[in-house]
């Protein structure tokens, strides 16, 4: 078994992280903004550190977050292009 957080709590990390805001990834993912805070918060308590230092209307990544993100984009990008590789033909 992967050891791994909740998919669900990296999506809404690597949203927020890559749009810089919590509200447009809450956009993006159809979810509320407390529901992105409440996924990258678990996410932090999984890692127990920081992944944004936050303030009025504003996130930025720490040190860790970046570095977290630079691997997620990875990820993700061969997680999309393999569905696309496999899903109907546009």
């Amino acid at each position: 078994m992967r050891k791994l957080p909740s998919f669900f709590s990296l999506r809404a990390f690597e949203a927020a992280a890559r749009l810089q805001s919590f509200a447009l990834a809450s956009e993006e993912l159809h979810l509320s903004p407390s529901a992105i805070s409440h996924q990258v918060r678990g996410l932090e308590n999984y890692f127990g550190k920081p992944m944004f230092t936050r303030s009025f209307r504003r996130v930025e990544l720490t040190m860790e977050g970046r570095r977290l993100l630079d691997q997620l984009s990875v990820a993700f990008d061969l997680m999309e292009a393999a569905c696309e590789e496999l899903g109907p033909a546009r």
